[in-house]
């Protein structure tokens, strides 16, 4: 009678606690991170998708990229929804870096799920799990600063997205502070500019072959 209790108050707890687990996470499907997109320009590594790897991550891109700035040992910003490399870095690394950071900063280490959060109590950062409650400490670090010239100069080729279009009919697209106008450019359209002219946060740039 007793074995017959236990199991009976276990198979209702069970239930209870399938209910409150929201749709999304109860689907049993797979979580895949997807692969990094990754070209060379000229002696720079570009990961073109690395906006939409951090979006299934669900996590910050600057903190995505710091662990990868301070793992790789190379210097590398953000420029619309891509990231460029100061360096040539081997794709497979990379895929693996991001591999490695999904299980540190995503990954549930109790039950593998990754609806997970960054949590700060104090000074301490936890992840805690929205699936389970599980919650634990990670460390958080930054990639020391590198000094690099600015990605927006002059003769640089850049992947833009046209964001608007100005008085003159040029479309304008912006990378960090800087505003850059495109000559023949429509609003709407990703394309790769040639910078050829600098002045302060302004620059001008003509529409340059893919690369």
């Amino acid at each position: 009678m007793i074995e017959l209790t236990e199991s009976y108050d276990y198979q209702k707890l069970l239930k209870r606690a399938k209910k409150e687990i929201p749709d999304s996470l109860s689907t049993g499907e797979r979580f895949q991170v997807p692969e990094p997109d990754v070209t060379l320009e000229g002696k720079n590594s570009v990961i073109r998708n690395f906006t939409d790897i951090a979006e299934r991550l669900r996590r910050d891109p600057q903190h995505l990229l710091q662990y990868l700035l301070r793992e790789l040992g190379t210097p590398g910003t953000i420029e619309g929804r891509r990231v460029v490399f100061k360096s040539k870095v081997n794709a497979t690394q990379l895929a693996e870096r991001i591999r490695e950071y999904t299980v540190s900063y995503v990954i549930c280490s109790e039950c593998g799920r990754p609806d997970t959060k960054l949590v700060k109590d104090g000074r301490v950062h936890f992840l805690e799990c929205e699936a389970c409650g599980a919650k634990r400490p990670v460390s958080i670090k930054r990639a020391a600063a590198v000094q690099e010239g600015p990605a927006v100069r002059e003769g640089a080729i850049l992947e833009v997205m046209i964001e608007d279009t100005g008085s003159r009919g040029d479309g304008i697209a912006r990378i960090d502070k800087y505003i850059i106008y495109v000559q023949g450019a429509q609003k709407g359209q990703r394309v790769n500019v040639k910078i050829t002219r600098v002045t302060g946060t302004i620059s001008f740039a003509t529409i340059a072959p893919p690369q």
